[in-house]
C-alpha cells in the first residue's frame, strides 16, 4: 500500500483516472479540476507552483482514489479509505512535492483524520456542504425575467461579476476570461435579465463522469432579495442536465443558511459536508 505523487497530468490521469471518474459525485473537484488542467494548461488555475497530483494503491494493487493541488488552492482529496488518508498525513512531512501545502480540503471524517496525523496544529477555515439534484422545482413564487445563455459579447460583464464574486465569497485565484471563454463553448454560462438588464449570472461545469457541478451564482447588488438568484440556479441546473449530466452538484457555504434553504427549495438533497482545514504556527 503506497501513495505515488508526481507533477505529471498524464500520468495521473491514465493511473488514477478510472477510480476517480468511479465516483463522480464525491470526486466532483477533482474530475473538473483534471479537465481544466487538461484543456487551459497547468496555468489554469492562475500563475504560481505547478500543479501536482496523488494516487493510493492498495494492497491488492488496485488504485483506490487520488489527491489535487493547484496552488495557491489546498491539498483536495476525493474519496478515500482511511489507512490512505492516515498514510497521507505521514506525507504531508516527507514527500518534497507536498512540502508547501498549508492547507487541506476533504470530505469531514477525512479532513479529521488526516489532521490529526498530520503532525502540526491546524483549524478549520470553511465548512462547505455538496448538494445533488433530487427532483428539480420551480421557484415559487417565480421571478421576474427570463434566463438566456450567456454569449461572448457578454464577457466584460462575466468578468466583472467573477471578480466581484470571487472576492465576496473570499475565493481564491484570480478571474480568468480563458475559463469564461471555455464555459461559453459549451454554453456553460446562463444570465438572468430583468426589464432587459442583465441582473444574476449563474454557470455549470462541463459534463464529466455523468456529473456536472454548478457554480458561480452571483447576482449584482441592489438586485438581491428578488428571486433572481433562485430563477438562474433553476436555469443553469436544467440546462446542465440538458447538456447529458446525470448527476448536477453544487457546494454552499454552511454559514449561509439563506443560499442552503433556495437551494433545498429547488430540489436539491445534501450529500456530505467538506471541511478546509489551514496548518496554524
Amino acid at each position: 500500500m503506497t501513495w505515488t505523487f508526481t507533477s505529471d497530468l498524464a500520468s495521473y490521469q491514465a493511473a488514477a483516472g478510472p477510480a476517480v471518474a468511479a465516483e463522480p459525485v464525491t470526486n466532483t473537484l477533482l474530475l473538473s479540476v483534471a479537465d481544466a488542467l487538461a484543456r487551459r494548461g497547468p496555468q489554469a488555475f492562475g500563475p504560481g507552483p505547478a500543479p501536482f497530483f496523488g494516487w493510493w494503491t492498495g494492497a491488492d494493487g488496485s488504485v483506490a482514489g487520488g489527491v489535487v493541488c493547484t496552488p495557491p488552492f489546498p491539498l483536495t482529496l476525493g474519496a478515500l479509505p482511511p489507512e490512505a488518508v492516515r498514510a497521507l498525513g505521514a506525507a504531508l512531512g516527507t514527500e518534497p512535492l507536498l512540502s508547501g501545502v498549508g492547507a487541506v480540503n476533504a470530505r469531514r471524517p477525512e479532513a479529521e483524520l488526516l489532521a490529526g496525523a498530520w503532525g502540526r496544529p491546524w483549524e478549520t477555515a470553511e465548512e462547505t456542504r455538496l448538494y445533488r439534484l433530487d427532483g428539480l422545482l420551480a421557484p415559487d413564487p417565480a421571478p421576474q425575467g427570463r434566463a438566456r445563455r450567456a454569449v461572448p459579447a457578454d464577457l466584460p460583464l462575466l468578468l466583472e461579476w467573477t471578480v466581484a464574486f470571487k472576492r465576496e465569497a473570499g475565493v481564491r485565484g484570480a478571474a480568468s476570461e480563458a475559463a469564461l471563454r471555455d464555459r461559453l463553448s459549451y454554453g456553460g454560462l446562463l444570465l438572468w435579465e430583468h426589464a432587459g438588464e442583465p441582473v444574476s449570472l449563474a454557470g455549470f461545469t462541463r459534463p464529466i463522469g455523468s456529473a456536472s457541478r454548478v457554480g458561480p451564482v452571483y447576482t449584482s447588488p441592489g438586485r438581491r432579495g428578488r428571486g433572481f438568484a433562485a430563477g438562474v440556479t433553476y436555469a443553469v441546473s436544467g440546462a446542465a442536465r440538458a447538456a447529458g449530466a446525470r448527476e448536477v452538484l453544487l457546494f454552499t457555504d454552511l454559514a449561509n443558511p439563506t443560499s442552503n434553504g433556495v437551494y433545498r427549495r429547488l430540489g436539491y438533497a445534501p450529500v456530505e459536508d467538506r471541511v478546509e482545514v489551514v496548518a496554524v504556527g
